[in-house]
């Protein structure tokens, strides 16, 4: 399928999930939602690899999930509220990872929210 070109396309770190990215991270998001059930997280923790390969990830979506690189994620088709579902497990929180994807502490993070009114 040839997706075609947004204005949203040129917007330097925007990763809009449109129908692109929705196909791009199906696989991806499919793989999280298993996470709601506990024998699947331990499974995935057994054999990252493994289980990443069961649901057809690509090699560069299986590598940001190793990292837990949650910006490179969102590239590569995650949905913020699917990765949700990998931060929770792996002990991080949204503030946690919007951190990350803006390579600041976590506290000037928070720091930022409340600026913001947020």
């Amino acid at each position: 399928m040839v997706w075609k070109k947004h204005e949203y396309d040129k917007l330097p770190g925007t990763y809009v999930f449109d129908g692109r990215l929705a196909a791009m991270g199906y696989p991806l998001n499919k793989m999280c939602m298993t996470f709601n059930d506990e024998p699947n997280r331990q499974e995935f923790l057994r054999d990252e690899d493994a289980y990443c390969r069961k649901f057809g990830l690509s090699a560069e979506q299986t590598a940001a999930v190793k990292a837990r690189d949650w910006l490179q994620m969102l590239r590569v088709g995650g949905n913020v509220y699917y990765l949700a579902k990998l931060a929770t497990f792996s002990g991080k929180n949204m503030q946690d990872i919007g951190a990350q994807m803006q390579n600041i502490p976590v506290e000037e993070f928070k720091a930022k929210l409340v600026a913001a009114g947020k």
